[in-house]
């Protein structure tokens, strides 16, 4: 059992802060990695996940990607913390909480991809000019910060 599934044993459905970590992964070619999650069902986002206690935020990065696409990264780079009335959530089973996002990129990724079918329906490279349309609200405002500062410096 997890740090969060502990934590819910206590509290049940209450409003918690949890700290979460993302990484955009930009290819070779350009593209963008967006894995079509399972929660919630079918918007696509950027691989990612919460912390465990004793991680810090790269280490999340770190331990998150791999689990959910058997890539290891190299050096991240920070776009951005995102936290606030936007990052309120409310899970299928009535969890609640808001999530602090702390978001970085990445082009270097090494190994093969591999999609954690409990996680995701699939992994996908995409361009950032035709990126899918239906796109986790808070993960939407990352993508769009990232394409427009950070995206044209890095390639």
């Amino acid at each position: 059992m997890g740090y969060v599934e502990e934590l819910r044993a206590i509290v049940g459905h209450r409003p918690l802060i949890l700290v979460g970590a993302v990484v955009i992964i930009v290819d070779n070619e350009g593209r963008i990695l967006l894995q079509q999650r399972k929660h919630p069902y079918g918007k696509w986002g950027i691989p990612g996940g919460l912390m465990e206690l004793g991680e810090s935020t790269e280490i999340t990065a770190r331990r998150e990607i791999f689990e959910e696409t058997n890539l290891k990264i190299g050096h991240l780079h920070l776009i951005n913390v995102y936290s606030g009335p936007d990052n309120f959530v409310v899970a299928a089973n009535g969890d609640q909480f808001y999530v602090v996002v702390t978001a970085y990129y990445t082009k270097e990724a090494a190994g093969e991809l591999i999609n954690d079918h409990a996680e995701a329906l699939k992994l996908d490279y995409f361009h950032p000019d035709r990126l899918p349309a239906d796109i986790v609200k808070s993960h939407k405002k990352i993508l769009e910060e990232f394409i427009g500062r950070d995206y044209k410096d890095i390639l």
